[in-house]
This record gives C-alpha cells, sequence and structure tokens, in this order.
C-alpha cells in the first residue's frame, strides 16, 4: 500500500507547480504573484478589510470581529523587495488577527526597480510614524513581516532608532531575508531542498532593489548591523530553508547587542510555510505561537 505524502511534501509539489522552480525568474515570479493576489478567496464572514493610508502609504487595515483590537501588529509582505503585495498575505494577516485578536495592518511599501534602496525602509518607516502620531502607543505595536519583510521589519526599526523615535513592544521575522550579499552557508548546503529560492534568484532580486548601493549597507543587511536598542527579537525560520543562515546570523548579531532573541527553527520546514493556514499543522502551530507572543507583549507592559 502506498503511503500518503505528508502535508509537507503535498506543499512543496504544489510550489514547484506553480513556479516550474525555485530558479524561476523574477518577471515569472511577478506575473504569479499578481495573478494569486487577484484570484484571493472570498473573506471569511468574521473578517473585515479596508484600505486606508498611513503616512500617505497605502495599507491594509484587518481585523478580526469580537472585541476592539489588543494591538497593532505592523505588517511587512515578503517578495524579495521586488514583488508582492498586502493581498497576497492575507492567508497570514487574517489567521494572525483572528488568532491574536489584534488588528493587522499590512503595508503596501514601494517596489523596485522602479523604487530602489531604501524606499521600502522609508515608506514602512512613514507609516510607523503615522501610528505614534495618531496615539496608538509605541508598547502596543509589534513589527514583523515574512521573507523580505522580515529583514524589512528589522532594518526600518533601526532607521527608527536612529530617528529617536520610541521602539514598539518587539518585532517578529518570519523566514527572513537578512543579509543582502547572500553570503550564507545555507544559500548553498540548501540548494535543492527549498522549493521556492536560490542563491541565484536572490542575488537578481538584491540587484534590483539595492540599484547599485552596497548590499551590506546596515539598513539593507541587519543582520551585518548594529542592532543595539531594538524591541525583543523572535524569529521563525525552517530547517530546509535557503535563509537559515540568515536566521541565525540575525539572531546572533541581535544578541551580541543585548538584544531579548528567540530563535526557533522548525524542523522540515519550507521557507514561508507560515502562508499555509488549514492545509499545514505547522502553520496553524506558528501563526498560534506568534499570536501567543504578541498578547504576551501586552501582559508585559
Amino acid at each position: 500500500m502506498t503511503e500518503a505524502p505528508s502535508p509537507i511534501a503535498g506543499i512543496r509539489a504544489m510550489l514547484v507547480e506553480l513556479l516550474g522552480g525555485p530558479d524561476a525568474s523574477i518577471a515569472h515570479r511577478r506575473a504569479q504573484s499578481l495573478a494569486f493576489s487577484a484570484a484571493q478567496p472570498p473573506l471569511a464572514s468574521d473578517i473585515r478589510i479596508a484600505a486606508d493610508l498611513l503616512g500617505g502609504v497605502p495599507v491594509e487595515r484587518v481585523q478580526a470581529d469580537g472585541s476592539p483590537a489588543a494591538g497593532v501588529f505592523l505588517h511587512l509582505h515578503g517578495g524579495g523587495y521586488v514583488m508582492g503585495d498586502p493581498a497576497g498575505s492575507r492567508s497570514l494577516t487574517t489567521t494572525l488577527a483572528r488568532a491574536s485578536g489584534w488588528e493587522v495592518i499590512s503595508v503596501g511599501y514601494r517596489l523596485a526597480p522602479a523604487h530602489a534602496f531604501p524606499a521600502a525602509v522609508e515608506d514602512v518607516v512613514d507609516a510607523y510614524t503615522a501610528l505614534l502620531a495618531a496615539g496608538v502607543s509605541a508598547r502596543s505595536i509589534i513589527v514583523g513581516g515574512e521573507s523580505a519583510g522580515g529583514g524589512l521589519a528589522v532594518a526600518a526599526l533601526l532607521a527608527a532608532r536612529d530617528r529617536g523615535l520610541d521602539m514598539p513592544a518587539g518585532v517578529i521575522a518570519l523566514s527572513p531575508w537578512a543579509n543582502l550579499t547572500c553570503e550564507g552557508e545555507s544559500y548553498f548546503t540548501r540548494h535543492g531542498r527549498d522549493p521556492l529560492l536560490t542563491v541565484t534568484v536572490l542575488k537578481d532580486m538584491a540587484a534590483e532593489y539595492m540599484a547599485g548601493a552596497d548590499a551590506r549597507h546596515p539598513l539593507a543587511s541587519p543582520a551585518l548591523a548594529d542592532l543595539t536598542g531594538l524591541p525583543p527579537l523572535l524569529i521563525q525560520v525552517g530547517s530546509e530553508e535557503v535563509l537559515l543562515s540568515d536566521a541565525i546570523a540575525l539572531a546572533d548579531r541581535a544578541r551580541s547587542a543585548g538584544v531579548e532573541v528567540e530563535l526557533q527553527v522548525w524542523q522540515d520546514m519550507i521557507h514561508v510555510w507560515q502562508m499555509f493556514p488549514g492545509l499545514l499543522e505547522e502553520a496553524d502551530r506558528a501563526i498560534a505561537a506568534i499570536a501567543a507572543r504578541l498578547n504576551d507583549s501586552l501582559r508585559a507592559k
């Protein structure tokens, strides 16, 4: 009797079929990303999404029905700084809003090549500044995102720190791309094991975003930066990811700066597995852990 494939094997196969392989071109990925965002299923009856502007930056405000939001999770989508949008991350943002009771504000930051580094960082800082100006306490905000959005969350808080802004209650980086030099060991040891990314694709994305600027800049590669003064950091990464080294390096860099860090390496998981709630038990558990982290931050106030 043939044993049924595991859920993560099914996700792997689906992603390979969708992309045509981890070396799929940026142009193909952009087309797939746009089609995916346009084909979102109807929202569940308990979810409300509203378009808005924060500091002139377009955002989606995501809330689940029930009591008033306990806090604000400022979410930054993935896509290598060259694609993606808040709609494409709704499987994560809507599930997290429901699991946590927090309002999730997903930022539609500008993308390369039309808007190169540091446009994305500037947009996130503008949105965060606008939240503070609207009277939202920094201690009621957590900033986070997946993939490039995970690295961007840390980079934006470095820029906010340098401007003297109050730090939020925490930062959450999911499968973060945190070193745009693409020099980590796992870029090579996980080649062929990560169904979404290769070092070639990541270097192409970095070249579009950096547009000739130094990829070692701290606001591009926070895993190489001085992270002193940042709030507590939660990192989730899969053991099979090309970006595993980035997550480990980011955690080490934060610890060396005196930042409280929790690094979770999820066995057998692939890049941004958290995007598959309902299909993957590990995604449900990862989002539950994030929701617990959000609400623990309020109890620590």
